[in-house]
Protein backbone atom coordinates (compact mmCIF):
# COMPACT_ATOMS: atom_id res chain seq x y z
CA UNK A 1 0.00 0.00 0.00
CA UNK A 2 1.78 3.46 -1.10
CA UNK A 3 1.51 6.61 1.08
CA UNK A 4 -0.80 7.86 -1.89
CA UNK A 5 -3.74 5.17 -0.84
CA UNK A 6 -3.39 5.56 3.02
CA UNK A 7 -6.38 7.57 4.22
CA UNK A 8 -5.26 11.18 5.65
CA UNK A 9 -5.40 10.11 9.11
CA UNK A 10 -3.52 7.07 8.30
CA UNK A 11 -1.49 9.37 6.85
CA UNK A 12 -0.39 11.53 9.61
CA UNK A 13 0.17 8.05 11.59
CA UNK A 14 2.81 7.41 9.31
CA UNK A 15 4.46 10.69 9.35
CA UNK A 16 4.75 10.40 13.13
CA UNK A 17 5.75 6.78 12.61
CA UNK A 18 8.45 7.46 10.58
CA UNK A 19 9.96 10.37 12.50
CA UNK A 20 10.15 8.70 15.62
CA UNK A 21 11.91 6.01 13.08
CA UNK A 22 14.38 8.16 11.47
CA UNK A 23 15.18 9.39 15.45
CA UNK A 24 15.57 5.67 16.56
CA UNK A 25 17.37 4.29 13.96
CA UNK A 26 19.94 7.27 13.16
CA UNK A 27 21.21 7.11 16.53
CA UNK A 28 23.25 4.16 17.86
CA UNK A 29 23.73 5.27 21.61
CA UNK A 30 19.49 4.73 21.77
CA UNK A 31 19.69 1.52 19.82
CA UNK A 32 22.51 0.60 22.29
CA UNK A 33 20.06 1.77 25.15
CA UNK A 34 17.57 -0.47 23.88
CA UNK A 35 19.43 -3.39 23.93
CA UNK A 36 21.44 -3.11 27.08
CA UNK A 37 18.93 -3.46 29.82
CA UNK A 38 17.38 -6.04 28.43
CA UNK A 39 20.80 -8.14 27.97
CA UNK A 40 21.54 -7.10 31.20
CA UNK A 41 18.78 -8.77 32.71
CA UNK A 42 18.82 -11.71 30.64
CA UNK A 43 23.00 -12.60 31.95
CA UNK A 44 22.06 -11.61 35.30
CA UNK A 45 19.07 -13.86 35.20
CA UNK A 46 20.75 -16.44 33.18
CA UNK A 47 23.57 -17.06 35.85
CA UNK A 48 21.10 -17.09 38.85
CA UNK A 49 19.19 -19.78 37.05
CA UNK A 50 22.13 -21.64 36.24
CA UNK A 51 23.47 -22.10 40.15
CA UNK A 52 19.60 -22.69 41.23
CA UNK A 53 19.77 -25.60 38.68
CA UNK A 54 22.01 -27.37 41.10
CA UNK A 55 20.34 -26.19 44.11
CA UNK A 56 16.39 -26.24 43.08
CA UNK A 57 13.96 -29.07 41.85
CA UNK A 58 11.43 -26.97 40.72
CA UNK A 59 13.76 -24.99 38.50
CA UNK A 60 15.80 -27.78 37.64
CA UNK A 61 12.36 -29.13 36.47
CA UNK A 62 11.19 -26.22 34.83
CA UNK A 63 14.32 -25.04 32.70
CA UNK A 64 14.27 -21.17 31.84
CA UNK A 65 11.68 -19.89 34.32
CA UNK A 66 13.47 -16.72 35.28
CA UNK A 67 15.07 -16.08 31.72
CA UNK A 68 11.08 -16.56 30.98
CA UNK A 69 9.75 -14.34 33.53
CA UNK A 70 12.69 -11.68 33.33
CA UNK A 71 12.01 -11.46 29.43
CA UNK A 72 7.89 -11.07 29.54
CA UNK A 73 8.54 -8.69 32.55
CA UNK A 74 11.00 -6.58 30.22
CA UNK A 75 8.04 -6.70 27.13
CA UNK A 76 5.48 -4.88 29.80
CA UNK A 77 8.28 -2.47 31.08
CA UNK A 78 9.76 -1.91 27.56
CA UNK A 79 6.17 -1.47 26.09
CA UNK A 80 5.27 0.91 28.91
CA UNK A 81 8.41 3.27 28.68
CA UNK A 82 8.80 3.16 25.03
CA UNK A 83 5.00 5.15 24.85
CA UNK A 84 6.09 7.32 27.58
CA UNK A 85 9.28 8.54 25.99
CA UNK A 86 7.88 9.33 22.45
CA UNK A 87 5.61 11.80 25.11
CA UNK A 88 8.26 12.75 26.99
CA UNK A 89 10.88 13.72 23.25
CA UNK A 90 7.94 15.78 22.08
CA UNK A 91 7.58 17.84 25.23
CA UNK A 92 11.09 18.20 25.65
CA UNK A 93 11.55 19.49 22.12
CA UNK A 94 8.21 21.67 22.71
CA UNK A 95 6.82 19.80 19.80
CA UNK A 96 3.32 19.00 21.07
CA UNK A 97 1.77 22.68 20.75
CA UNK A 98 2.91 22.73 16.83
CA UNK A 99 1.95 19.00 16.39
CA UNK A 100 -1.68 19.79 17.72
CA UNK A 101 -2.06 22.84 15.63
CA UNK A 102 -1.76 20.79 12.77
CA UNK A 103 -4.49 18.17 11.46
CA UNK A 104 -2.86 15.31 13.86
CA UNK A 105 -5.26 13.76 16.58
CA UNK A 106 -4.91 12.73 19.63
CA UNK A 107 -5.34 9.44 19.12
CA UNK A 108 -3.36 9.44 15.89
CA UNK A 109 -0.36 9.95 17.76
CA UNK A 110 -1.27 7.26 20.45
CA UNK A 111 -1.47 5.22 17.66
CA UNK A 112 2.14 6.15 15.89
CA UNK A 113 3.75 5.66 19.56
CA UNK A 114 2.34 2.55 20.19
CA UNK A 115 4.00 1.52 16.86
CA UNK A 116 7.27 3.02 17.92
CA UNK A 117 6.86 1.10 21.26
CA UNK A 118 6.05 -2.25 19.44
CA UNK A 119 9.75 -1.53 17.30
CA UNK A 120 11.76 -0.83 20.55
CA UNK A 121 10.87 -3.68 22.45
CA UNK A 122 11.26 -5.94 19.25
CA UNK A 123 14.55 -4.25 19.28
CA UNK A 124 15.24 -4.51 22.73
CA UNK A 125 13.59 -7.67 23.86
CA UNK A 126 14.39 -9.75 20.97
CA UNK A 127 17.86 -8.65 20.78
CA UNK A 128 18.09 -10.10 24.19
CA UNK A 129 16.29 -13.07 23.56
CA UNK A 130 18.46 -13.80 20.62
CA UNK A 131 21.52 -13.13 22.73
CA UNK A 132 20.75 -15.83 25.29
CA UNK A 133 20.41 -18.75 22.74
CA UNK A 134 24.50 -18.87 22.09
CA UNK A 135 24.80 -17.61 26.23
CA UNK A 136 22.80 -20.09 27.81
CA UNK A 137 21.17 -22.39 24.96
CA UNK A 138 18.18 -20.92 25.84
CA UNK A 139 15.59 -20.30 23.34
CA UNK A 140 12.17 -18.40 24.77
CA UNK A 141 10.49 -19.18 22.03
CA UNK A 142 11.68 -22.90 21.72
CA UNK A 143 10.65 -22.91 25.91
CA UNK A 144 7.11 -21.70 25.85
CA UNK A 145 6.42 -22.61 22.13
CA UNK A 146 3.12 -20.55 20.57
CA UNK A 147 1.92 -19.25 24.11
CA UNK A 148 4.80 -17.27 23.95
CA UNK A 149 2.20 -15.21 21.57
CA UNK A 150 -0.19 -14.63 24.05
CA UNK A 151 1.33 -13.27 26.69
CA UNK A 152 3.71 -11.48 24.78
CA UNK A 153 0.55 -9.44 23.29
CA UNK A 154 -0.62 -9.29 26.91
CA UNK A 155 2.21 -7.73 28.53
CA UNK A 156 3.14 -5.19 25.67
CA UNK A 157 -0.92 -4.56 25.84
CA UNK A 158 -0.93 -3.66 29.24
CA UNK A 159 2.34 -1.51 29.40
CA UNK A 160 0.45 0.67 26.52
CA UNK A 161 -2.34 1.06 29.21
CA UNK A 162 -0.16 1.95 31.46
CA UNK A 163 1.81 4.23 29.39
CA UNK A 164 -1.55 6.30 28.20
CA UNK A 165 -1.81 7.39 32.11
CA UNK A 166 1.60 8.36 32.49
CA UNK A 167 1.63 10.10 29.24
CA UNK A 168 -2.07 11.58 30.39
CA UNK A 169 -0.66 12.81 34.28
CA UNK A 170 2.82 13.99 32.23
CA UNK A 171 0.91 16.26 30.00
CA UNK A 172 -1.12 17.44 32.83
CA UNK A 173 1.68 17.82 35.39
CA UNK A 174 4.41 19.03 33.42
CA UNK A 175 7.60 17.42 33.10
CA UNK A 176 8.06 17.57 36.75
CA UNK A 177 6.09 14.40 36.96
CA UNK A 178 8.44 12.79 34.45
CA UNK A 179 9.82 10.35 36.70
CA UNK A 180 6.44 8.28 36.65
CA UNK A 181 7.67 6.94 33.12
CA UNK A 182 10.44 4.90 35.17
CA UNK A 183 9.31 4.63 38.97
CA UNK A 184 5.10 3.88 38.35
CA UNK A 185 6.10 0.57 36.87
CA UNK A 186 7.88 -1.04 39.50
CA UNK A 187 5.09 -0.42 42.06
CA UNK A 188 3.25 -3.47 40.48
CA UNK A 189 6.25 -5.58 40.27
CA UNK A 190 5.86 -7.15 43.70
CA UNK A 191 2.00 -8.14 42.73
CA UNK A 192 2.70 -9.31 39.27
CA UNK A 193 4.06 -11.95 40.96
CA UNK A 194 6.99 -12.27 37.95
CA UNK A 195 9.59 -14.65 39.83
CA UNK A 196 7.25 -16.93 42.41
CA UNK A 197 3.71 -18.12 42.66
CA UNK A 198 0.84 -15.45 43.42
CA UNK A 199 0.17 -17.72 46.36
CA UNK A 200 3.44 -16.54 47.45
CA UNK A 201 2.13 -13.21 48.30
CA UNK A 202 0.53 -12.55 52.44
CA UNK A 203 -3.06 -12.94 51.86
CA UNK A 204 -3.60 -9.46 52.92
CA UNK A 205 -2.42 -8.15 49.70
CA UNK A 206 -2.85 -11.27 47.20
CA UNK A 207 -6.33 -9.67 46.42
CA UNK A 208 -3.48 -6.64 43.77
CA UNK A 209 -2.71 -9.34 41.87
CA UNK A 210 -6.06 -10.18 40.55
CA UNK A 211 -6.24 -6.65 39.40
CA UNK A 212 -3.18 -6.99 37.45
CA UNK A 213 -3.13 -8.93 33.82
CA UNK A 214 0.42 -9.47 34.37
CA UNK A 215 0.04 -11.69 37.21
CA UNK A 216 -1.91 -14.56 35.75
CA UNK A 217 0.37 -14.04 32.86
CA UNK A 218 3.17 -15.31 34.82
CA UNK A 219 1.07 -18.16 36.59
CA UNK A 220 0.25 -19.24 32.90
CA UNK A 221 3.84 -19.00 31.81
CA UNK A 222 5.15 -21.23 35.06
CA UNK A 223 2.11 -23.88 33.81
CA UNK A 224 3.84 -24.24 30.62
CA UNK A 225 7.19 -24.82 31.74
CA UNK A 226 6.53 -26.87 34.42
CA UNK A 227 3.22 -28.75 33.67
CA UNK A 228 3.62 -28.42 29.53
CA UNK A 229 0.21 -27.18 29.24
CA UNK A 230 -1.56 -23.75 28.69
CA UNK A 231 -4.31 -22.57 31.09
CA UNK A 232 -6.98 -21.14 29.24
CA UNK A 233 -8.91 -20.03 32.47
CA UNK A 234 -5.47 -18.17 33.24
CA UNK A 235 -5.47 -16.20 29.75
CA UNK A 236 -8.48 -15.33 30.20
CA UNK A 237 -8.88 -13.82 33.51
CA UNK A 238 -5.85 -11.88 31.92
CA UNK A 239 -7.59 -10.76 29.23
CA UNK A 240 -10.63 -9.79 31.27
CA UNK A 241 -8.80 -7.62 33.08
CA UNK A 242 -6.58 -5.94 30.59
CA UNK A 243 -9.50 -4.80 28.68
CA UNK A 244 -10.45 -3.05 31.86
CA UNK A 245 -7.35 -1.31 32.06
CA UNK A 246 -6.93 -0.43 28.21
CA UNK A 247 -10.73 1.22 29.06
CA UNK A 248 -9.13 3.12 32.03
CA UNK A 249 -6.04 4.29 30.16
CA UNK A 250 -8.17 5.33 27.03
CA UNK A 251 -10.60 7.54 29.57
CA UNK A 252 -8.04 8.84 31.52
CA UNK A 253 -5.67 10.38 28.91
CA UNK A 254 -8.55 11.55 27.16
CA UNK A 255 -9.59 13.60 29.84
CA UNK A 256 -5.91 14.65 30.89
CA UNK A 257 -5.14 15.54 27.53
CA UNK A 258 -8.53 17.55 27.34
CA UNK A 259 -7.89 19.45 30.71
CA UNK A 260 -3.90 20.15 29.54
CA UNK A 261 -5.30 21.69 26.21
CA UNK A 262 -7.85 23.99 27.65
CA UNK A 263 -5.69 25.06 30.30
CA UNK A 264 -2.79 25.85 27.71
CA UNK A 265 -0.39 23.61 29.05
CA UNK A 266 0.39 21.97 25.66
CA UNK A 267 2.17 25.31 24.45
CA UNK A 268 4.23 25.31 27.48
CA UNK A 269 5.41 21.60 28.09
CA UNK A 270 8.86 22.19 27.60
CA UNK A 271 8.89 24.40 30.56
Amino acid sequence: MTALALSPPLRRVRAMLLRHAYLLLGSWPRLLDLIYWPTVQMILWGFITRFLVGQSGYVAQAAGVFLSAVLLWDTLFRGQLGVSMCFLEEMYARHLGHLFVSPLRPMELVLANFLVSAMRVLIGVGGAAILAVPIFHYSLIGTLGWAIIPFFAVMMLFGWAIALIISGLVLRLGLGAESLAWAAIFFIQPFSAVYYPIDTLPTAVRWIAYLLPSAPVFEGMRTVLVEHRFDGDLFAQAVAVLLVWLAVGAVAFTLLFQSARRRGLLLQSGE
